[in-house]
């Protein structure tokens, strides 16, 4: 025959103990599952990767590559820059030599402009005159020496530019002989030289144009030794 068992005050206080552990344990069990959902739901967040030690990431390599052509093109710019300042330097040099050849050019026909302007030089006196006619003689091709020349001026005029011969038939007919060669006018006239002075008694014409008519008639001025 089943035992039969007695409940007592102190059986009813120690199952309500239970109970209550129960429901503790079991809030316990709940919220520790949802405290670990939130911990699982922050693992799936994707979290970047951090860079091992002496390794690049590919934002470090990317900026090592901008700077790298960074520093070409800065290079590339330098180098230009630097062949433009000796190709300016060189222009200018050349244009400084040519500056100073065409100067010199210049220089050097200025040079020659004059000396070939700047007409010669004679002594105003019978050896001065004597060269200056010999220098026009040549030029016109009218023969003659100096020995000749001044030989025969001696005779005629002994160097007086503005002797006359008043005695002889040319004086007595009215075209008396003058100068240092003693010309008389119609002579002179026919035998002026070109680009001497058209005076009779001026020294330089006088000889030449006598000369002139020397050669004519005698070859040369040198071939007369007395009245021609």
């Amino acid at each position: 025959m089943p035992r039969t068992i007695r409940v007592t005050r102190s059986h009813k206080l120690a199952t309500a103990v239970l109970v209550a552990a129960g429901s503790v344990t079991a809030i316990a069990a709940t919220s520790e599952q949802s405290d670990a959902q939130p911990s699982a739901a922050r693992s799936s967040v994707a979290v970047e990767p951090v860079a091992a030690a002496g390794i690049p990431t590919a934002k470090d390599a990317a900026a090592k590559k901008a700077a790298e052509e960074s520093a070409a093109k800065k290079a590339t710019a330098k180098e230009a820059a630097a062949k433009k300042a000796v190709a300016d330097r060189e222009a200018t040099a050349q244009k400084a030599a040519e500056k100073a050849r065409s100067e010199k050019q210049a220089a050097n026909r200025s040079t020659e402009r004059k000396a070939v302007a700047a007409p010669k030089q004679y002594k105003n006196n019978l050896d001065g005159w004597i060269r200056e006619s010999l220098d026009i003689m040549k030029k016109k091709n009218i023969p003659g020496s100096y020995e000749g020349l001044h030989r025969n001026i001696m005779r005629e005029s002994s160097g007086n530019p503005n002797a006359v011969n008043d005695w002889d038939i040319n004086a007595r007919n009215g075209i008396p002989s003058k100068g240092l060669l003693q010309v008389i006018q119609p002579t002179f006239d026919a035998y002026h030289v070109k680009g001497t002075p058209k005076k009779l008694t001026d020294p330089v014409a006088n000889i030449t144009a006598a000369a002139n008519y020397a050669a004519d008639r005698y070859g040369t001025i040198d071939n007369v030794d007395s009245a021609y």
